[in-house]
């Protein structure tokens, strides 16, 4: 691990809930939504009914509540929104990761932290709705974000506004407000924010991932949720 994962990793001892705690941690299953899963081809993914479908089914198999996984998957999932391919570029290596759990599920705050921006990105294949926060451990800042919120998640949030560790922070939105994507939390963790407000890339190209990899490592060194 590098200096950075080395502090994530020292912030906390144990598991960290990133949903109401009205979910265990013993119901969270891994989802695999990559290119080589071969139960998707089953499945059209971009549509959002047919994922939560397939979501649905390995939540049943897996006797579990929220589905998690997603970190640098390359995923199919993106392969009709047109932001996210050029001719020379396909974006679609996941650079944090996803919660899927029902819209209306409370999203909660991993550490001590103050609201840096907000935003609702709200183009179809963006996060919608959308949290920054900002953190300090040691000399060390860093961010982190939330996406695939409800409009109401954004409603009385003010720029430098204080969170504690555990508290609710949001709400996960419906695919009308998170841009036509089964209801699920989004959450990155990201070293330099390069200027962005309220929005950071979520899905990076192969050309790009030895960069990303570095600037968003695995949330899961945080959250110690497997």
């Amino acid at each position: 691990m590098n200096t950075f994962e080395q502090l994530l990793f020292s912030c906390s001892e144990g598991t960290i809930p990133i949903l109401e705690h009205t979910f265990p941690v013993s119901s969270y299953v891994p989802l695999d939504l990559s290119v080589e899963n071969p139960h998707l081809k089953d499945f059209d993914i971009t549509n959002p009914i047919a994922c939560q479908s397939y979501i649905d089914s390995v939540l049943r198999e897996e006797d579990g509540v929220v589905a998690y996984g997603g970190y640098l998957e390359q995923r199919n999932l993106y392969d009709d929104k047109g932001s996210f391919n050029s001719s020379d570029l396909q974006r679609n290596i996941h650079l944090g990761i996803d919660y899927w759990a029902p819209a209306g599920t409370k999203v909660m705050v991993p550490l001590d932290g103050k609201i840096h921006s907000y935003k609702n990105n709200n183009v179809i294949g963006d996060y919608g709705p959308t949290i920054i926060m900002e953190h300090q451990f040691n000399d060390l800042i860093f961010y982190t974000l939330y996406g695939h919120l409800s409009l109401e998640s954004l409603k009385g949030l003010s720029v430098g506004m204080e969170f504690s560790a555990g508290s609710e922070l949001a709400t996960l939105g419906t695919p009308d407000i998170n841009v036509n994507y089964a209801p699920h939390l989004h959450f990155q963790i990201i070293k330099d924010l390069q200027g962005n407000m309220g929005d950071y890339p979520g899905v990076c190209s192969k050309q790009h991932l030895d960069f990303y990899n570095i600037n968003c490592p695995d949330p899961n060194l945080l959250l110690k949720i497997h």
